[in-house]
C-alpha cells in the first residue's frame, strides 16, 4: 500500500513573537516494512533555509528558524510512503522473554547492543517495582517473549481508559499509570515503563495510523492523528511493533515517523518561541491511499 500523507500544524500567537527556533519529526524513515518515496516540509512564513539531518537514532531531523515577527506559524508536511503488511507471526514461537533479556545483556553484537540501550529508564519513561508487578503478570516464568508482549498489550487496551481530556503532555507516566487512563502517548510510555522494568529492551514509536470512518459516513479530511506505539527487539527477529492502544501488532496500517527512547526524543515539532501570550494549535492529519486520492 502506498499512503498519501499530509500532516498540517498551525500555531495562532495572541501576541507576536519575535523570534523561534524549532525541530521537526515529520519525515518518515526506512524500516524493513517501509520505504519513504517523497517528502517535503512547507513552512509559513518561510524560513531562510530548512536545514535536515539525521539524528543518533537514525530519525531525520529538520531544523529551522524566524527571525521575523509573526502572529501566526504553519507547518506542513506531505509525504508518500510505501508499506508493506508485515509477516503474520506466530506469537509463541519466540525464545522465553528470560532467553532473550539474558542474550540482550551478554551477546556483543552489533544489535544487541544497540537494542541494549533501550532497556533502561529515560526522561519520560521511569522504572520500578509498580511496573515490574504489573508486567509480570503477563511474563510468567519461560513464557514465549512475543506471546507475553502481546498478553501486556491486551491488558493495558482492557485495564486502561482512553481519554482526550484525561492527560497532556505534562502528565506523567506515574499519573496515568495510577489513574489508569490517557491517550495513545500515555499507553505507549507505560507499557515501556513495564517491559524496562524487566530489563527487556523497548522504544517509543512515533507515526501514524491509518482509520476507517464509521460505516456509513464519509472519512472526513485531516480526521486521522500522530499516533504512538512500541517496539520490542528479539534477537531471532529484530524489532516488532504492539499498539496497545488498538491492541494489535503494527500491521500496514502504522507509518512509522521515528523512533526513540520516548516522546521527547521524537516529538513531531518542539522549539523555543520569544515572545508574550498565549496561543492556538490545530492539528490535522490525513492518511489516504494513493489510489483514492487519484479517484478523488
Amino acid at each position: 500500500m502506498i499512503y498519501g500523507i499530509t500532516h498540517r500544524t498551525e500555531y495562532r500567537y495572541a501576541e507576536p513573537v519575535l523570534t523561534c527556533h524549532n525541530q521537526v519529526h515529520l519525515t518518515p524513515i526506512d524500516t524493513l516494512h517501509q520505504h519513504c518515496l517523497s517528502n517535503r516540509i512547507q513552512v509559513e512564513p518561510a524560513p531562510r533555509e530548512l536545514v535536515r539531518h539525521t539524528d543518533y537514532f537514525g530519525n531525520v531531523a529538520t531544523h529551522f528558524e524566524l527571525d521575523e515577527q509573526t502572529d501566526q506559524l504553519t507547518i506542513t508536511a506531505v509525504s508518500e510512503v510505501e508499506v508493506n503488511e508485515t509477516a503474520d507471526r506466530t506469537l509463541d514461537d519466540s525464545p522465553t522473554w528470560e532467553q532473550v533479556r539474558h542474550e540482550i545483556q551478554t551477546v556483543r553484537e552489533p544489535r544487541c547492543i544497540d537494542a541494549f540501550q533501550f532497556a533502561f529508564a529515560s526522561p519520560y519513561v521511569p522504572t520500578g517495582a509498580d511496573y515490574a508487578a504489573y508486567a509480570r503478570q503477563s511474563f510468567s516464568p519461560d513464557r514465549p517473549y512475543l506471546d507475553a508482549t502481546m498478553d501486556l498489550t491486551a491488558r493495558i487496551a482492557a485495564d486502561f481508559r482512553y481519554d482526550p481530556q484525561a492527560t497532556d503532555i505534562a502528565t506523567s507516566v506515574d499519573e496515568a499509570f495510577n489513574n489508569r487512563h490517557g491517550v495513545c502517548q500515555d499507553f505507549a510510555h507505560i507499557e515501556l515503563a513495564c517491559l524496562r522494568s524487566l530489563g527487556l529492551p523497548a522504544r517509543y514509536v512515533s507515526g501514524y495510523l491509518r482509520t476507517d470512518a464509521p460505516e456509513g459516513t464519509d472519512r472526513l479530511v485531516g480526521a486521522d492523528a500522530s499516533h504512538a506505539w512500541v517496539e520490542v527487539f528479539s534477537p531471532n527477529v529484530g524489532w516488532v511493533g504492539f499498539d496497545p492502544t488498538n491492541h494489535c501488532i503494527a500491521n500496514g496500517r502504522h507509518v512509522v515517523v521515528a523512533v526513540g527512547r520516548d516522546y521527547g526524543d521524537v516529538s513531531p515539532i518542539k522549539g523555543i518561541v520569544l515572545g508574550t501570550g498565549k496561543h492556538e494549535l490545530t492539528v490535522a492529519v490525513d492518511v489516504t491511499p494513493i489510489e483514492e486520492q487519484r479517484e478523488g
